[in-house]
């Protein structure tokens, strides 16, 4: 279910960013694609999409949210913290798309606030890297 919740993000993120983007400067500009990142990725890139989730979502997620709401009570505060470190080191993809990938952070936010369970996040957000994989192969 947070997967499907998450993909839904994934996919208004982007558009809304674009929509937003043409009016805030004079010239669409397309950026990198991730292709252009990351080249053709290696055998060795199978098992960090496997690996990556469980850091990213335990550390990022799970542990600073839960801090964050101890010391400050606030579940608002520690999904908008947890969102924004996501998002600042996403930003060798470009504002725009790290803006847009920020949407599917959010929807991982709630959840993991909601729920406290981070199983679901990391298996949704394994499957996102897995999908990212395969694009670029």
């Amino acid at each position: 279910m947070v997967a499907i919740a998450a993909f839904l993000a994934y996919i208004a993120g982007p558009f809304l960013v674009h929509l937003v983007d043409p009016a805030m400067y004079s010239s669409a500009h397309g950026g990198q694609t991730a292709r252009e990142i990351f080249g053709h990725p290696s055998l060795m890139a199978i098992p960090f999409c496997f690996l990556n989730p469980f850091f990213e979502e335990l550390i990022v997620r799970a542990y600073l949210m839960t801090e964050v709401k101890a010391l400050t009570g606030s579940w608002i505060l520690s999904a908008a913290l947890s969102v924004a470190i996501q998002f600042s080191y996403h930003l060798y993809y470009g504002w725009g798309r790290a803006i847009a990938l920020s949407f599917l952070f959010l929807v991982f936010s709630i959840y993991y606030a909601r729920t406290q369970r981070a199983t679901p996040i990391i298996i949704a957000h394994g499957i996102f890297d897995i999908y990212g994989l395969i694009r670029l192969w």
